[in-house]
């Protein structure tokens, strides 16, 4: 996908940045259902994900919540209209806060942000940085004009520190939050054996960097679940007490705990989790591989 591809993709993200949320909800409904038709290797990924997560679902109701998904994600990817142009009083409208209490405490510092991937993942990132300066590790993406796009919607407000992925080091984030920023983590993708470690996600043994557990006890750091939630008006970021008791000194209780609370909210809206990723890509020795390649 080249830049010129790119560049007209946002245009017509844009476009929509004057519609009512009903009318880009019907849109991408639309765009959700064709990609659930054209997108296949997603697709099955998806149902893969649930059929492990899930054994005890219907079928029926797998494909219910993965075509749910797909829509939701084509909602989330136009709501970036909202969030690349809307003036802040009205993002503070758009991406409510439940608990910011917690987000705004001194006494919270450092912080460690804990945001899995739900579809409100971005709307939940733009809203954080309204509140707090942040620091997060950043993907870059492909397409050169996506890419900027999308660092220019998470650098918005207060200026976050985004550490690009590739070559990250563990010390640039723990000097920033030391120097007082809040780090908004995602801790719920595969990245390959070499660093992670197995506990079970729904019961299934997944590959999982102890991040979490390791930042606790190296910086001292408070401990806050993170979660963007996509209404059919916009979005709600519920941000939960900080955890007691954490980091316990066994890195594998501490990151099974961390899947422990992220399936607790799948478990309240499926529909909004990424299941097109390959959670399971990463198999215990002598395990078979969950996806067809």
């Amino acid at each position: 996908m080249n830049a010129a591809f790119g560049r007209l993709l946002i245009a017509l993200i844009e476009a929509t940045h004057g519609w009512s949320q009903a009318a880009r909800t019907r849109l991408a409904n639309v765009l959700g259902d064709l990609a659930w038709w054209l997108v296949l290797p997603r697709r099955q990924v998806a149902l893969t994900n649930l059929r492990a997560c899930f054994p005890h679902w219907s079928e029926a109701r797998r494909r219910q919540v993965a075509r749910a998904c797909f829509r939701n994600m084509a909602r989330a990817l136009l709501d970036h209209a909202v969030l690349a142009r809307a003036p802040r009083e009205v993002l503070s409208c758009y991406v409510r806060v439940e608990g910011v209490e917690h987000l705004r405490a001194q006494d919270n510092r450092p912080l460690l942000l804990i945001a899995p991937h739900f579809v409100g993942l971005n709307a939940g990132g733009v809203r954080t940085a309204m509140e707090v300066s942040g620091v997060s590790i950043y993907a870059r993406l492909r397409n050169e004009a996506l890419d900027a796009w999308m660092r220019a919607i998470r650098g918005r407000f207060n200026a976050p520190l985004l550490i690009p992925r590739e070559g990250f080091e563990l010390r640039a984030a723990v000097r920033a939050m030391q120097q007082g920023r809040a780090f908004y983590y995602l801790p719920d993708q595969d990245y390959g054996a070499r660093h992670s470690i197995f506990v079970p996600f729904f019961g299934v043994p997944a590959a999982t960097i102890p991040m979490v557990a390791r930042l606790a006890k190296l910086t001292g750091a408070r401990v806050v679940m993170t979660v963007t939630e996509m209404t059919a008006e916009g979005y709600v970021l519920h941000i939960q007490p900080p955890w007691p008791d954490f980091p316990s000194g066994s890195i594998e209780a501490d990151t099974a705990r961390v899947n422990r609370e992220i399936e607790r909210w799948v478990a309240r809206m499926p529909q909004q989790y990424l299941w097109l990723h390959k959670r399971f890509k990463t198999r215990p020795p002598g395990a078979a591989p969950l996806y067809r390649s």
